[in-house]
């Protein structure tokens, strides 16, 4: 089976709602399902039309998935909840996906989750004394600011794990990846 195959059944497309969407003719799509490369605007057309990256639909994503430990997905996940400080919410998965080498898609997007909320937290936080100096709001902003960022960050984790549970996929992801 095709990528196109999978990534359209898992969205319930039918080949002519696909041709619709994406601009594509029926034919082409068909072709493609058949074997056919998948390159160009045609492929950048369809992957935003099912809004996956168009590298998904050139590797061979199918056996890769075939491959994913999705229980030790959701601990490389969940790993980073036991760390509350920057850093540690990164390093732990990324210790975990080196020791157990399960390197791929998901992994790869769980870290840099990470990294960017790391990256956010840190902005707002830098930024959080001068907003309170400059609108005269009381010291305790801080305290609200911090629980704000770690409330954030425990809702991404749990809600990514519930995806990987379900769907197997990321709920909160980057369009992009750090690593």
């Amino acid at each position: 089976m095709s990528n196109l195959i999978f990534f359209r059944e898992k969205q319930l497309l039918t080949q002519d709602e696909l041709a619709e969407k994406s601009g594509v003719s029926v034919r082409t799509i068909q072709r493609i399902e058949a074997g056919a490369n998948l390159k160009g605007h045609t492929l950048k057309s369809i992957a935003l039309a099912l809004e996956i990256n168009p590298d998904e639909l050139t590797n061979s994503l199918q056996e890769e998935e075939k491959k994913i430990n999705y229980p030790l997905i959701k601990f490389i996940n969940l790993s980073s909840l036991l760390f509350f400080i920057p850093l540690a919410n990164i390093i732990a998965p990324l210790l975990i996906i080196h020791l157990k080498k399960e390197k791929n898609i998901l992994t790869k997007q769980i870290v840099s989750v990470q990294i960017m909320w790391t990256i956010a937290s840190l902005v707002l936080f830098l930024i959080t004394p001068f907003i309170q100096k400059w609108f005269s709001l009381s010291r305790q902003l801080i305290l609200v600011v911090l629980m704000v960022i770690i409330l954030s960050n425990i809702y991404i984790i749990i809600r990514n794990t519930i995806e990987i549970d379900k769907n197997r996929k990321l709920y909160i992801k980057l369009k992009f990846s750090f690593i």
